[in-house]
């Protein structure tokens, strides 16, 4: 029988209702991204990974993302985006310990790639499974859903501020951390939930990549996507390389980077309806470019995270608009263009790290990050193409 609305209201009063449901997943999701981010320059040094070496092994976790995306859609539209969802998760749990017991270079290629796969289907899972949730329940629920991911991630990486603060294991920390997370959170995923059927859309058919006005709207996406990225694998090293920060104040700058973005999603929809998208996108790119040039150009640990504070606020609205105008498109049905749009965003993030990586190899860390500066200057002039249909 189909859930009505009265219905998907009164689960709201439970301690596990959808929404606390799909919250939880991006929550886990963020959390186990940001324990891995904050560990990055420990499982590199012990390693002995150069810059580039660590931007080739980041390209294998994006391989295996890209890879996973096509046969997690296909699960989630055969066995349903909720159950897809819960048991991906516990494999990306499983990625996450993998990382910490590889113990030489061939394994950690294996595990990062096993990490990323599960990462990107989990990721493809829990949004198809959002947006079912956010479809019943009749009303906006995306941006806060997306600030769960940011709120788990700075949660993640304070946890790896911690762990190395008290000289943790790496793998003793990814196990414990990790199990305890998921324990908690698939807690509050255990409802049951049984997906209305997908309505008949329009003769267009679904687009792998952006086109036409929509291929703006990606582009936008990706230089913020890229952001996000970059900061969430370089920012700890970042902070090592060039400020001479120890490994736990490293940790903390993801974790800054993540509160920021946290807390303007949770008010970036009363900043988009107080002076409108186009303007809201202007105002993210000219923060998320101001942050980026004084991180770089101060050079010291409190400029840094000032500067990183700044990119976490502006990266926050990005997303959330270009998903915004993509289901406002007059041209395709919302699913789809919300999904070419996605296809932009989610190569962003995948190709940020390796490309930081091979810069700072070939340049230097520093010069690497103006790219993210350039890249945000880039939102602020195509800030006109997020103007809603």
């Amino acid at each position: 029988m189909t859930e009505t609305r009265s219905d998907y209201l009164r689960q709201t009063f439970r301690l596990r209702s959808p929404w606390r449901a799909v919250s939880s997943m991006f929550m886990l999701n963020g959390a186990l991204f940001g324990i891995w981010a904050s560990r990055i320059p420990a499982v590199s040094e012990f390693h002995g990974l150069s810059p580039g070496g660590l931007g080739l092994l980041l390209l294998l976790m994006a391989a295996g993302a890209i890879l996973s995306f096509p046969l997690a859609g296909r699960a989630a539209d055969r066995i349903g985006a909720a159950r897809v969802t819960r048991w991906v998760a516990l494999a990306y749990v499983l990625g996450l310990v993998l990382l910490a017991l590889a113990p030489t270079l061939p394994l950690l290629a294996a595990a990062l790639f096993v990490f990323g796969a599960a990462h990107g289907s989990m990721d493809v899972a829990m949004n198809a499974w959002a947006s079912e949730v956010e479809a019943r329940a009749a009303r906006p629920m995306m941006s806060s859903f997306h600030a769960m991911f940011s709120l788990g991630a700075g949660l993640g990486a304070l946890s790896g501020y911690g762990a190395a603060s008290i000289g943790a294991d790496i793998t003793l920390h990814f196990l414990v951390v990790g199990s305890v997370s998921a324990l908690l959170t698939l807690y509050m995923a255990q409802i049951p939930w049984v997906a209305n059927p997908a309505p008949m859309g329009g003769a267009a058919k679904p687009s792998l990549l952006p086109r036409g006005p929509l291929l703006a709207v990606g582009f936008v996406a990706f230089c913020g996507a890229v952001g996000e990225g970059a900061m969430a694998d370089w920012s700890a090293i970042f902070l090592v390389l060039t400020t001479g920060a120890t490994e736990a104040d490293a940790a903390l700058g993801f974790a800054v980077f993540s509160v920021a973005m946290v807390a303007m999603r949770l008010v970036g929809d009363l900043v988009v309806a107080r002076i409108g998208p186009v303007a809201a996108g202007r105002l993210a790119g000219a923060s998320a470019s101001l942050g980026a040039l004084i991180s770089v150009g101060w050079g010291s640990y409190g400029a840094a995270m000032v500067g990183f504070a700044l990119m976490g606020i502006g990266y926050a609205l990005v997303m959330p608009l270009a998903f915004s105008r993509a289901a406002s498109d007059p041209d395709l049905p919302a699913g789809a263009a919300i999904a070419s749009v996605a296809t932009f965003g989610y190569g962003g993030i995948l190709i940020g790290p390796p490309m930081i990586g091979v810069t700072a190899e070939l340049i230097s860390l520093p010069a690497a990050f103006l790219i993210l500066a350039a890249l945000a200057v880039f939102i602020v002039m195509f800030s006109h193409v997020l103007r809603r249909s």
